[in-house]
C-alpha cells in the first residue's frame, strides 16, 4: 500500500476527549480514495458507492502526523474497489482499516459509465507513453 496523503491533528480535528474525530478521519480517507480513483479513471465524475465497516484500532493526538494509504483491489465495468489504511506517520501504529471502498466512475449524464481500465496505471508512465 502506498502513503501519499498525510495530514497534520489540529484542534478543530479532536473530538470531546481530545483525540482525533472518527468522522474527520473518514472524511479524509474518503476525499483519498477520491483523489485516488479520478486520477486512476481519468474522470473527475466519480462518486463513492459503499464503504465497507471500519476498524478503529488506535487514536490520534492533537500534533500527530497521520498518513493515509489507498491501494486498489479490483477494477469494475464502472466502478473500482479500493482499500485504506489510516497509521501514524511517527509510530507507525495503524489508526483505522477499511477494507472496501467501492468508487463509481460517472458519465457526463450523472450515470454510472463504463472507464474502460483494467489495472493500475501511474501518470509518469501516461507521460512517456503519449511522448
Amino acid at each position: 500500500m502506498r502513503f501519499h496523503t498525510r495530514k497534520w491533528v489540529k484542534p478543530e480535528d479532536l473530538n470531546p476527549n481530545k483525540s482525533l474525530f472518527g468522522g474527520k478521519l473518514l472524511a479524509w480517507i474518503d476525499e483519498e480514495a477520491a483523489l485516488y480513483s479520478i486520477i486512476q479513471l481519468e474522470n473527475p465524475h466519480v462518486v463513492t458507492k459503499y464503504m465497507s465497516e471500519i476498524n478503529f484500532m488506535s487514536s490520534a493526538q492533537q500534533g500527530d502526523i497521520v498518513e493515509i494509504g489507498i491501494e486498489a483491489i479490483k477494477f469494475g465495468n464502472t466502478s473500482l474497489e479500493l482499500k485504506a489504511e489510516a497509521r501514524n506517520k511517527m509510530t507507525r501504529n495503524t489508526i483505522i482499516t477499511v477494507d472496501k471502498i467501492i468508487m463509481v466512475n460517472l458519465g457526463e449524464d450523472g450515470k454510472p459509465a463504463p472507464h474502460g481500465k483494467t489495472q493500475i496505471e501511474f501518470v509518469k508512465d501516461r507521460l512517456t507513453s503519449e511522448k
